[in-house]
């Protein structure tokens, strides 16, 4: 370790004793590297300011030690209000099948109810918390390392989940820190559960350090983790902008997470910002969303002079006009705005014309923006023609009810997404009668549109033939979990829009009565979004409507057009 200074060596001194009851001279010397004298002139002279409590042949802590449980809320509610927001957002790195390692701080502890909409996770941890509120969640696999029981009762430490951890492939390592300096990289106070998170940090094929701002240019005793293995740095809006320049200098990419946005600056990106542009998500809770916006910020990152303002709509008209206030008062330039609800977008637009800041609107249009996304007739015509293929096939071109799962919030142009959808199977099997069709409105979640299906499938007699066009891909996967809680599965056929990873997993499984979906391919729409607003800021014509390219993913294709996913990630 680096040469200390008096004071940091004393101020050491003091928090390896508030983590331990107490510790003999001779091993303090070892630790900091300094004869047992200077140790023991240390020890006096913090025994003097009442810090510490000298004793024969060594010290322990001047206060009397509060049990485990209450030591470990202590440390979970300092800084909560900084450590949630971290959370929040490293939660949205974390993908449905995602092999990850979580390590024990209170930081990480945060993440666990952001991931309780995430399903088949494998995830491992030294966190005994974080082990037993994440097995409650009984979507995920969780896997305690082996160790040694800290006396907070929360943490194992040791070495005896090494042999684990080399035989283990993990995606991503979640990690916090006692402290944080671009010489020592991230520390921890614990000689011990510095080496198992040195272990767990170089099993990760990358690196996600949670990083609140007290502990920015903190050295603590033992380093687990240099700043060059590090790939994406979180923390909180409290740092100060010279901090985050000088990461950024050192090679780290840092995201800003403030009480509604995050902000993410490059090593590109350390000249003067050329352009502000702010992205409102839809929602962070679905595949799609997520994949958008990760998409957004791989296009962004070889722009060095772009900053990204990202701030997630939550599925809700309401909370984008709040947001809106936020992006304005950030001096952006450009507003990408991606939201479902049709009615807010003449609002939202009216706000950001006041400040002559233009838009460009994803999938659900508003007047005056520029559009790009979803050319809804065409991507529901598609799957609605392959859904009436395979009635032909399986049911010699005869239904007996057609369950439409619509979302009226969203507006007259994503409802020709449906009725793209009932063409494309009538041009297939024929006129359908009015009287068979069952419209529901999905939500614009599976588990809206699960219940939804649900209710009405134990409505009908059981052998009906029963097929089921969608709003998008979380509407189709709630109603084949619907038909399979009521053991119908063979009774539907089903299409999504979209073709999310979930629904990609579902094409997977043998016999599946999803047909198939339209993709979208949201993982590209940041590029087309970026070029879009660069012509913008520039002052060069753009169409006022600039559509995705699609095509339908089924059983046979799948692979071919997604490889990688096969077997897991």
């Amino acid at each position: 370790m680096k040469t200390l200074t008096t004071y940091e060596r004393r101020q050491m001194i003091v928090r390896i004793l508030e983590e331990q009851s107490g510790i003999k001279v001779t091993d303090l010397a070892e630790m900091l590297n300094v004869s047992e004298g200077t140790i023991r002139n240390d020890l006096a002279l913090l025994d003097d300011e009442n810090q510490i409590k000298r004793v024969r042949g060594g010290a322990v802590a001047r206060t009397q030690r509060i049990n485990a449980a209450h030591l470990f809320e202590e440390r979970t509610l300092a800084n909560a209000d900084a450590k949630e927001r971290i959370a929040q957002w490293a939660a949205t790195m974390i993908e449905d099948g995602d092999t990850i390692l979580l390590d024990a701080s209170t930081t990480v502890l945060h993440m666990v109810n952001y991931l309780s909409n995430r399903r088949d996770l494998t995830v491992i941890t030294n966190g005994m918390e974080v082990a037993r509120r994440l097995a409650e969640q009984r979507l995920n696999t969780v896997i305690l390392l082996g160790g040694i029981v800290r006396k907070d009762g929360n943490v194992i430490t040791g070495l005896l989940g090494q042999n684990m951890l080399d035989s283990l492939h993990v995606r991503t390592a979640f990690v916090s820190c006692a402290g944080f300096s671009l010489d020592a990289g991230l520390t921890e106070t614990d000689v011990a559960q510095a080496e198992l998170k040195a272990l767990m940090v170089r099993s990760a094929q990358r690196v996600i350090a949670l990083v609140d701002h007290t502990k920015f240019d903190r050295v603590t005793l033992s380093s687990f983790a240099p700043t060059s293995i590090i790939n994406h740095l979180l923390t909180d809006s409290e740092v100060s902008s010279d901090k985050v320049q000088r990461a950024c200098e050192h090679g780290l990419t840092v995201t800003v997470c403030s009480d509604h946005t995050t902000t993410t600056f490059t090593p590109e990106n350390t000249q003067e910002t050329r352009y502000k542009i702010g992205f409102a998500n839809l929602t962070e809770e679905i595949p799609f969303g997520r994949d958008v916006r990760r998409g957004l910020e791989l296009a962004a990152k070889p722009y060095g002079q772009i900053e990204l303002v990202i701030a997630d709509n939550q599925l809700s008209g309401v909370h984008a006009l709040k947001l809106a206030d936020d992006f304005i008062n950030q001096g952006i330039d450009l507003m990408i705005e991606f939201q479902i609800d049709e009615k807010v977008g003449s609002q939202l637009m009216h706000q950001f014309s006041q400040h002559n800041i233009p838009v460009i609107a994803v999938d659900i249009p508003m007047v005056g923006a520029t559009y790009f996304g979803v050319d809804n007739y065409k991507t529901g015509f598609l799957a609605g023609e392959e859904l009436g293929k395979a009635i032909q096939r399986e049911w010699d071109g005869k239904i007996d009810t057609l369950i439409v799962l619509e979302h009226p919030r969203a507006g007259q142009l994503t409802a020709s997404r449906i009725q793209g959808q009932r063409d494309g199977v009538e041009s297939i099997i024929g006129t359908i009668d009015p009287s068979s069709v069952i419209t529901l409105d999905s939500g614009n979640t599976s588990s809206i549109s699960e219940a939804a299906v649900h209710g009405t499938l134990e409505g009908l007699p059981r052998n009906r033939r029963v097929a089921v066009i969608c709003f998008n891909d979380d509407a189709a996967v709630g109603a084949l979990e619907a038909a399979r809680k009521v053991y119908r599965t063979h009774e539907v056929l089903i299409v999504g829009q979209g073709a999310d990873r979930r629904l990609r997993d579902e094409l997977r499984h043998e016999n599946t009565r999803i047909v198939g979906s339209t993709a979208f391919h949201p993982e590209h729409y940041g590029t087309a979004l970026i070029d879009i607003a660069l012509k913008i800021l520039s002052g060069e014509p753009v169409p006022p409507a600039v559509y995705v390219e699609h095509t339908f993913i089924s059983p046979a294709n799948v692979d071919l057009h997604y490889p990688n996913e096969n077997g897991g990630r």
